[in-house]
């Protein structure tokens, strides 16, 4: 460690060997940003540390750390996807208890390792508003599965953030999952059967668990006898390992070759399952495809392969140089409209702070006297005081996510058009203390890229379905402020960056990861120009596959998800595809008809739905 570095970088340096040492793998590349933990293949990001590293923070980012290294140490990746329920909430609980799994294994062996991970939970469950859970939800329940076997595998209590949300759920499910947690904790180091008693779990909970691969639920009950044997005697061999004070399993090739294929998880952070090749948010995910058609149907939408499908940040696309130089052209092309973002911003603005202001009871026999009422009084001395009380309207926090069309046929005007929309609306929004998340989708090659290559040298089989290699990017993350992302926007305006477009896929993408946000309202909104193309799949497929494929998507969401979705056409009419759009030809139409449609999103008129149920606009 070079002593001229300044104390920040010597953290940074140390907490990344730490990482590697914890994984046992000297290939992995350890970045720092001001996003939440997450990781790509072999590639970290954990949480950017302020210059004055306070210690709290500094456990934090060493939790994060510990809990992606553990991941890579104590992961079976081909393994786990094996076993992988289909369900989307089983798949969430499936996953969550998997992470708690290899972070016990640490916390167990190592005792400045637990504190990390606990420090790293308790700012993952704050910074996700669990402090503020007065009811059971969904979108909680896995993260309280998550914890509870935590208790059980280590002994250690819920986060303080997380405490409220626990205690909710804690009655429900250990009446229902008792036996289940007592099971986990005994094959905590065979992964296998860990898998075995976390379905079980899942089914006690009542949630579908879909079909996996290569297995049906059935054989998960048929070996239970034998399971409990394994559990014995790796009950004893856990024993015996923590005298050694040495972990007991090592990845093997094949999990480490899954590994390496892994891509960023939805929320970009470091949650359950992060390290499958197999995640929610890799583009093309099977599981999210194979619901739009009947099994054995040729037709069906799938990608004849993934394996060369990414998820990039605009960083990593472009050198800083380069950048800085597009972001000064959109500074360019956005000076004239400065009058019309402040405009912009001060409407959306009292539109949405007139939701939370505060509104008056009267005539009360308690409270602040009510001077206005006084006038009764003095007319009519035997008329009592009058009295109020101020009352705080509930406003619902809301994120936002723009996903824009990359694709060659925006080049010129359009693309132009796509990315100065996109910036007026991230800072407007964020004005007004809306999370707005920035996301791309484009092809990483002309009519096909390595998957064309791939089918032709396999044989060039008929109705092979998807081929091309998608590249999905992140522009700006919900919880990145504008200020840091601004200069990714310019990376819009790069020739060379705009090839085919798939939309659909890209859809269930941006999709998933809103799910994963915390926020009570969630919108997605669409800046495209039209239909998909691409030629590649479009000549050895169906001339309708791709634009199937987007209605059915469209329609799920629209008519089954909690997500609300919006379309904005540059140019072209997308009235056709969504049920809510609008078209526009310049930036400055954001003015009038599009914040006239963002600003109705947020009046309360969409009824309360669950899952599976239409929501209209009253």
């Amino acid at each position: 460690m070079n002593p001229a570095d300044s104390p920040i970088d010597q953290f940074k340096r140390s907490t990344a060997a730490t990482l590697r040492a914890i994984a046992e793998r000297e290939d992995v590349t350890v970045t720092y940003a001001a996003e939440p933990p997450g990781i790509s293949g072999t590639k970290a990001r954990l949480p950017l540390p302020p210059r004055d590293l306070p210690a709290d923070i500094a456990a934090q980012v060493r939790g994060a750390a510990d809990a992606i290294g553990l991941r890579l140490r104590h992961h079976d990746a081909v393994l786990h996807a094996k076993r992988l329920p289909t369900g989307e909430q089983a798949r969430a609980v499936f996953e969550a208890v998997e992470q708690a799994r290899v972070e016990a294994i640490g916390a167990r062996l190592m005792v400045g390792v637990a504190e990390n991970l606990s420090a790293a939970l308790q700012e993952r469950y704050r910074r996700q508003g669990f402090e503020r859970i007065s009811e059971q939800t969904e979108q909680s329940l896995p993260e309280v599965v998550r914890l509870l076997a935590r208790e059980v595998l280590t002994g250690a209590k819920p986060p303080a953030a997380a405490q409220r949300a626990v205690e909710l759920w804690r009655p429900t499910l250990e009446a229902k999952l008792g036996r289940d947690f007592d099971a986990l904790s005994k094959v905590i180091h065979d992964q296998d059967g860990y898998a075995r008693v976390a379905r079980r779990l899942i089914r006690d909970l009542e949630l579908d668990l879909g079909e996996t691969d290569g297995e049906s639920g059935d054989s998960d009950d048929s070996g239970e006898g034998e399971e409990q044997s394994e559990a014995e005697q790796q009950s004893e061999q856990a024993g015996a390992e923590g005298t050694r004070g040495e972990p007991e399993s090592v990845p093997s090739e094949s999990a480490e070759d899954g590994q390496d294929s892994a891509t960023e998880e939805i929320s970009g952070e470091m949650m359950p399952g992060s390290a499958d090749d197999d995640d929610a948010t890799k583009p093309g995910r099977p599981g999210l495809l194979q619901r739009h058609g009947p099994e054995g149907d040729q037709h069906a939408y799938r990608a004849y392969t993934t394996n060369f499908d990414e998820i990039v940040s605009a960083e990593d696309l472009c050198d800083p140089d380069e950048l800085t130089r597009l972001r000064h052209m959109l500074d360019q092309q956005l000076s004239h409209l400065q009058s019309v973002i402040s405009r912009l911003a001060n409407r959306l603005q009292r539109r949405l702070m007139a939701k939370q202001t505060r509104s008056w009871e009267f005539d009360l026999e308690e409270g602040m006297l009510d001077a206005a009422r006084l006038s009764r009084i003095v007319t009519n001395p035997a008329y009592p005081l009058s009295y109020k009380r101020e009352k705080d309207t509930d406003f619902r926090d809301t994120v936002v996510s723009l996903l824009i069309d990359n694709s060659g046929s925006m080049r010129g005007r359009p693309i132009s058009v796509a990315a100065m929309s996109a910036d007026i609306l991230a800072r407007t929004l964020e004005r007004c203390n809306v999370k707005v998340e920035i996301l791309g989708f484009t092809t990483r090659a002309w009519k096909g890229g390595q998957s064309r290559e791939k089918w032709i040298s396999g044989g060039k089989s008929a109705n092979p379905g998807r081929l091309n290699d998608l590249r999905h990017i992140l522009y700006k993350s919900a919880d990145a402020p504008w200020r840091r992302a601004r200069r990714s926007l310019g990376l819009m305006l790069r020739e060379g960056i705009l090839k085919e477009n798939i939309d659909g896929e890209a859809l269930l993408w941006a999709h998933g990861r809103l799910l994963q946000r915390t926020e009570q309202r969630r919108i997605l909104m669409v800046i495209s120009d039209g239909a998909p193309v691409d030629d590649s799949t479009l000549s050895v497929n169906p001339g309708n596959y791709l634009e199937k494929h987007l209605r059915q998507t469209i329609e799920t969401i629209e008519s089954q998800s909690p997500v609300e979705l919006v379309a904005i056409g540059i140019g072209h009419d997308v009235t056709r595809y969504y049920r809510r759009a609008v078209t526009i030809v310049d930036a400055e139409q954001l003015g009038g008809t599009v914040m006239e449609q963002l600003a109705a999103l947020f009046e309360d008129k969409v009824a309360p739905g669950r899952r599976g149920g239409r929501r209209r606009v009253a």
